[in-house]
């Protein structure tokens, strides 16, 4: 049974553009610190605006988060398949590929980008390529592809669950966000 508690022991916050602010193809850039510590879960990533999920399509720009107690950058795309649960198209590179790389990766700002045609969806992080998912691909049994609707943005940063057990991490925490942008050609 739950005990009562005056406060919550964890909050966690997310920037979300629905009815705000949606986009259909182009490129979304952000740039952002991610914070890698333990309980962790920073996601940058978009939802179609019509129909459940997952035939609405998510696109995870950016997850990290433990898989079998590894940390795991993702960027994924999902959409409906015929038992109405979700088809994933997944990139998981182990956090530790950029560590190796760069030891003070984590305390550093990266670019998160996606580029998004009618034909394809790629993203990047620092100008490599992590995943590709071809469109022709990505269609519903109904017919319907949710990757050729408006999207809407998602900035969250999660605590617990796939990020872990965030007991051992000091709070505040910090996920940092430069910038948000959208570029698209000038449709006349």
């Amino acid at each position: 049974m739950e005990k009562a508690r005056e406060f919550a022991e964890y909050t966690s916050s997310s920037i979300n553009t629905r009815g705000k602010y949606e986009f259909q193809f182009g490129i979304l850039e952000v740039k952002a610190k991610i914070d890698t510590s333990a309980g962790m879960w920073p996601a940058i990533w978009t939802l179609g605006v019509t129909k459940p999920w997952p035939a609405n399509g998510e696109i995870d720009v950016m997850e990290f988060y433990q898989i079998k107690g590894e940390q795991t950058i993702l960027a994924n795309a999902a959409w409906a398949d015929a038992t109405k649960r979700a088809n994933w198209d997944e990139a998981k590179i182990p956090f530790s590929q950029f560590l190796e790389n760069d030891p003070q990766w984590a305390n550093k700002f990266h670019i998160w980008k996606m580029d998004w045609t009618e034909e394809s969806i790629k993203i990047y992080l620092d100008d490599v390529l992590l995943n590709e998912f071809d469109l022709s691909k990505t269609v519903n049994p109904d017919g319907f592809n949710p990757f050729h609707q408006p999207h809407y943005i998602l900035l969250n940063l999660a605590i617990g669950s796939n990020g872990g057990d965030p007991s051992p991490t000091d709070f505040p925490r910090e996920y940092q966000v430069d910038y948000v942008r959208v570029y698209q050609k000038n449709r006349s």
